[in-house]
């Protein structure tokens, strides 16, 4: 862990920039990069019922384009907050949430994730997937989940 980067998931929320707060620590503390990854849903238009006032592709060019400005944006607030040898990545993926955070920890040789919980409980806990709970389980690496 203490060499490989810090994968840190968002959905631009803020239980996740306050979990990305704990990953802009704790890679300035063991000196690592930090990877900040957006799963972008496959946009809900034609191919999906056909409900869309926009074209699929109208849509996505504009999902794609909001993440990335988000991501910039975020991007460039970090490299203030990291050591000046510490770089800051990002991506974007489609598709399964917990399964593109997986597959990207993998394909990236991550060291460890830090990923925020919305705290689910109870009744909406069982009716809805929790994503880092998924991630915690399945995860080769270490998983920091921030509530």
């Amino acid at each position: 862990m203490r060499s490989r980067q810090i994968l840190c998931p968002t959905d631009f929320s803020e239980t996740a920039s306050h979990a990305l707060s704990y990953a802009v620590e704790m890679a300035a503390l063991y000196g690592v990069n930090l990877r900040i990854l957006h799963v972008a849903s496959e946009p809900f238009g034609v191919h999906n019922y056909g409900i869309s006032v926009r074209s699929d592709h109208e849509l996505e060019q504009q999902l794609y384009a909001d993440a990335h400005s988000k991501l910039d944006h975020i991007k460039q607030q970090l490299r203030e907050q990291l050591p000046p040898n510490s770089k800051v990545e990002s991506q974007i993926r489609v598709g399964g949430v917990e399964r593109q955070i997986l597959a990207d920890a993998e394909s990236n040789d991550v060291g460890m994730i830090v990923i925020a919980c919305h705290g689910h409980t109870g009744i909406d806990h069982m009716l809805s997937s929790n994503v880092a709970e998924g991630v915690a389980n399945r995860a080769k690496c270490p998983v920091l989940v921030v509530k």
